[in-house]
C-alpha cells in the first residue's frame, strides 16, 4: 500500500471534473462525468467526494479506486446477471452499454449500522416496511441480509426510503421486474460477503443499481465500492462488537462520522475538508483496493487528467 506520503504529494493531483469536447452529451453526476454518445455511455469517475448527497471536494485517487474495484466485481458479477460495462481505457474511465435505469436503489444490510441504526436508536421499528425485533445492538449481524430500497434523487436531493410495497404501488417497477432484482440483489451480496470474508473483510451493506436494455436487466453504475458500500475488517469484529466499541472501517463512513462529529448530517453548510481527513479516506480506499483485490495499487504522480484524455483518444473515444 502506499504511504501517506505519496497521497499528501498528490493532493492537488486530483481529477476535480471533465469537460471533453466530441466525447458526447455531458451530464455531471455527484462522482462520474456521464458522455452519451449513441448505444455507449463514458463514465469519468472524477476524485470527487460526496455525503449526506452533498459534493464536498476531492480525495486523492478516489475516482482509480472506483473504478477500478467497480471493475474488478463487474467481471465477478457476470455468472449471476449481465452488466453494462464493456470496456476500461483508462484506469478513471468505464466504458457502457447504454441502458434505460430503473429509477430505485436497492440497498442490501447485512447488519445493522450507520443510517438504519440511528433510525433504530431513536425508536423506530417499522423501516422501509419491515419490522425490526426490539434489542438489537448497533453493528449486529441481521440472521439473514435485507433489502431497503431507496429512490434515486438528483443531485442536491436526498435519496428517499421506500418500502417493497410502494416500490411496485408507485410504479417505479412492475411485480416480475421487482422480484428479479431483488434475486439479483441477494446473489450479489451473498457473493461479495464471501470473497470479502476471504480476504479478511466484511462486507456490511452496499447498494446496487440496475437497468434494463433489450428487455433483459442489467447491473449498472458501481459495485461493492467503498463509496457504494461498508466494509469492515473481520480480524476484531466480535470483540469490538461485544464491547459496543466502533469497527474498524475501510469506506467512506469514515468521512460521514467525520462530518456527524462536526454537526453536519446533511443540512447546513458542511465543514471544509482538511488536507487529514483527505489523505486519511485515500488510504482507506487504497487499503479496500488491495485488500479485496488481491492487487497492488498501481499509480504514479502523474497528472490525471492529461493521462485521461491521452487514453480517450488512443481508445478512438476523443
Amino acid at each position: 500500500m502506499r504511504d501517506s506520503a505519496f497521497i499528501r504529494r498528490n493532493l492537488a493531483n486530483t481529477l476535480a471534473g471533465t469537460d471533453f469536447q466530441g466525447l458526447g452529451e455531458r451530464h455531471a453526476g455527484k462522482v462520474r462525468d456521464v458522455y452519451v454518445k449513441g448505444d455507449h455511455i463514458i463514465l469519468v469517475t472524477t476524485d470527487r467526494v460526496s455525503a449526506f448527497d452533498v459534493v464536498l471536494g476531492t480525495i486523492p485517487f478516489k475516482g482509480q479506486v472506483l473504478n477500478q474495484i467497480a471493475g474488478y466485481w463487474f467481471d465477478a458479477a457476470r455468472e449471476i446477471v449481465a452488466t453494462h460495462l464493456i470496456d476500461t481505457p483508462d484506469p478513471n474511465v468505464a466504458v457502457v452499454k447504454r441502458c434505460e435505469a430503473l429509477p430505485v436503489e436497492m440497498v442490501v444490510r447485512g447488519y445493522i449500522t450507520g443510517s438504519l441504526w440511528r433510525a433504530y436508536a431513536a425508536g423506530e421499528r417499522t423501516i422501509y416496511g419491515l419490522r425490526l425485533p426490539d434489542g438489537m445492538r448497533r453493528d449486529q449481524k441481521f440472521d439473514a441480509p435485507i433489502i431497503t430500497p431507496t429512490t434515486k434523487a438528483v443531485i442536491g436531493e436526498h435519496d428517499q426510503p421506500v418500502s417493497p410495497d410502494e416500490v411496485v404501488a408507485r410504479g417505479l417497477v412492475d411485480k416480475r421486474r421487482w422480484n428479479e432484482i431483488c434475486a439479483a440483489a441477494i446473489a450479489l451480496f451473498d457473493k461479495g460477503s464471501r470473497l470479502a470474508r476471504e480476504r479478511g473483510l466484511i462486507l456490511v451493506d452496499t447498494k446496487y443499481e440496475f437497468g434494463v436494455a433489450d428487455g433483459k436487466l442489467v447491473l449498472i453504475d458501481e459495485v461493492h465500492t467503498p463509496d457504494s458500500s461498508r466494509y469492515w475488517m473481520a480480524d476484531g469484529y466480535e470483540g469490538l462488537f461485544t464491547a459496543g466499541e466502533d469497527q474498524r472501517m475501510l469506506d467512506k463512513e469514515n468521512l460521514r462520522q467525520w462530518l456527524i462529529e462536526r454537526g453536519f448530517s446533511g443540512q447546513g453548510t458542511p465543514p471544509a475538508l482538511t488536507d487529514e481527513v483527505r489523505v486519511m479516506l485515500a488510504t482507506k480506499y487504497i487499503e479496500l483496493f488491495e485488500q479485496m483485490t488481491a492487487r497492488p495499487f498501481a499509480h504514479t504522480d502523474e497528472p490525471i487528467a492529461p493521462r485521461v484524455e491521452t487514453n480517450l483518444r488512443k481508445a478512438g473515444h476523443l
